[in-house]
């Protein structure tokens, strides 16, 4: 099974029409020259890497840019078009009044299987007192959160916001709470191997920016950045595959991953049962 845990569906076609809402995406996400894509070519793409299924991200930019990359609401229209291959993900905007009515309606009315904050873009500290309603609610529908971590590309995230560090009073204090920090916190590699050595509920992706080729980032990471063995002996039910599309696309991801050598439990879990494993979900 392989799960790409880091999707931000904003030319899904069913829910990208042209306009001023497409082009607040392009703005606020900071990806152009893309256009509407149908299911039939998304999952064309999925077959050629294998994909089984993805959890879908919006983000909710109501109080800091005006608006939403996506909204709740399309999240689950897209996951009820599709429901065996999409997981919907939440976001909501800490800022909102009604922050903790939108997340309480988004998974008890919507379906949707967690939470996505994005510090950098939303503009809070996670250990702040204000995100703490959101962090319950997580615990009480036993739903994640994965916050964007390390460097976004996305047009006003600050950098200082993403560093691993900053989560870790998060971690301690909701141990029963499972968080990805995504992107593999790039490049804070090692301080995001420190807080999964630490803290067993923290979790990460392969979602990161690649400034060589992919497999030359992948190789990097896993082999350089890391110690070579550091993913199975360490973490081995910690690490999702993530590929951050459309900025990066799953099959390029997934292709250099193939690449790197590990264990054959540990590619299975980097691929599909650590994301069930977050999600919650026992297979079969």
């Amino acid at each position: 099974m392989l799960i790409d845990m880091h999707v931000h569906p904003i030319f899904y076609d069913a829910i990208a029409e042209e306009g001023e809402e497409l082009e607040f995406r392009e703005d606020h996400f900071g990806v152009w020259k893309q256009g509407p894509m149908s299911f039939d070519e998304i999952f064309a793409e999925w077959d050629i890497c294998g994909v089984d299924a993805a959890a879908l991200l919006p983000l909710d930019l109501t109080t800091t840019e005006g608006g939403c990359i996506i909204t709740n609401d399309q999240i689950a229209q897209v996951c009820a078009l599709h429901p065996e291959r999409f997981f919907g993900f939440a976001s909501v905007d800490p800022h909102r009044e009604d922050a903790e009515q939108e997340l309480e309606r988004a998974f008890g009315e919507l379906g949707l299987r967690g939470l996505a904050l994005h510090p950098g873009k939303q503009g809070f500290d996670p250990a702040s007192e204000i995100a703490e309603p959101l962090y319950r609610l997580c615990e009480r529908y036993d739903r994640p959160i994965i916050f964007d971590a390390g460097l976004s590309w996305e047009p006003g995230a600050k950098l200082a916001a993403g560093s691993p560090l900053a989560f870790e009073p998060v971690a301690a204090a909701h141990p029963s709470l499972r968080i990805c920090l995504s992107h593999f916190a790039w490049p804070w590699v090692r301080e995001m191997c420190a807080l999964m050595l630490k803290y067993p509920n923290v979790y990460t992706d392969t979602a990161l920016l690649y400034v060589d080729t992919p497999e030359e980032q992948m190789q990097e990471l896993f082999c350089t950045d890391m110690g070579p063995r550091w993913f199975e002996r360490c973490f081995p039910e910690q690490v999702m595959f993530g590929s951050n599309t459309p900025r990066f696309r799953t099959f390029k991801i997934k292709r250099a991953l193939d690449t790197v050598p590990m264990r054959d439990f540990a590619r299975k879990n980097l691929y599909g049962e650590n994301a069930l494993r977050f999600l919650g979900i026992k297979e079969g």
